[in-house]
């Protein structure tokens, strides 16, 4: 058993612990609530943008847009694994690892698939066993839309040059400060409106009158709709970073304070042992007698 002394330089570092875990808990708080309210501020012109594309991207053959509708056999794959530059966020890096080399190793398996990495953590990772072919860890000093817009455009070049056939989004996406989805999309080839719902008939496709013509909307709308959405899943992921973050220091905070429960009551058992025996020892009949 521990002495007095360890104990109580235990409970010393332990509560030091607890100060660190309290204050980064309320930071993450603090910074959940302005992602929280981007993203759910960007979400319905992200996702009525994105349906606007599909429907269109189904009637566009032939025309100047199609190269981003291009559908061609998969045997180069890019996957873009967003993540974070911090730790101490319970699973959220890990959940996106673990599934960036699932799509690897499974889910393309015999084909060739490389990376694209935001955030330190996930590159650290993937590039000890997998191609990164470029990794942005800056981007979270300064997130806006026209530095997304860079690496989006990256993307979609080294799709039209035929360098990859699909290009995927890997990220955590928001439900709340306690649940983190880990969410496969697919950026490139656009995904046809047909795809994704079975039961779209000419009575529930709507019918759009373009103006100006739909050769000029194409140019403007599908670049602008892929970058919208490359930057709501960079958004989604900052949001479920923080909220994964709070989550993991509450836990953190409860736990050292249990901890310190138990050493303040194996402290008081060992101080009022150690009285008693100390009591004990002073009783004038158990008193060491002097040599005769």
């Amino acid at each position: 058993m521990a002495n007095l002394k360890e104990i109580r330089n235990r409970i010393s570092s332990v509560s030091s612990t607890m100060q660190i875990t309290s204050a980064m808990k309320m930071v993450s708080a603090a910074k959940l609530k302005k992602a929280q309210d981007a993203i759910t501020a960007m979400r319905p012109y992200s996702d009525k943008l994105t349906e606007l594309l599909q429907n269109l991207s189904a009637s566009m053959e032939g025309d100047s847009g199609s190269r981003f509708a291009e559908e061609r056999p998969v045997e180069k794959v890019l996957v873009i694994a967003i993540s974070s530059n911090r730790g101490l966020a319970g699973a959220f890096n890990s959940n996106i690892v673990k599934e960036a080399k699932n799509i690897a190793d499974t889910v393309y398996a015999g084909k060739e698939v490389h990376f694209l990495t935001i955030g330190k953590k996930a590159n650290d990772i993937l590039k000890k066993s997998h191609t990164v072919i470029f990794n942005d860890s800056e981007i979270f000093d300064d997130l806006t839309f026209e530095n997304v817009e860079a690496i989006a455009e990256r993307a979609m070049n080294l799709f039209t040059e035929g360098t990859y056939d699909k290009v995927e989004l890997l990220y955590n996406s928001f439900k709340n400060a306690a649940t983190q989805i880990v969410t496969r999309e697919q950026f490139l080839p656009i995904v046809p409106l047909k795809e994704q719902f079975e039961d779209v008939t000419p009575a529930n496709t709507a019918d759009y009158i373009f103006e100006p013509s739909k050769e000029e909307i194409v140019k403007q709308l599908i670049p602008k709709a892929l970058k919208t959405q490359f930057f709501k899943g960079i958004r989604d992921s900052v949001a479920s970073e923080h909220g994964a973050r709070m989550t993991a220091m509450h836990k953190a905070t409860d736990n050292a304070s249990d901890l310190i429960d138990e050493l303040i009551s194996a402290e008081t058992t060992i101080d009022a042992v150690s009285s008693g025996f100390i009591g004990i020892s002073n009783q004038p009949g158990l008193q060491a007698s002097p040599d005769p």
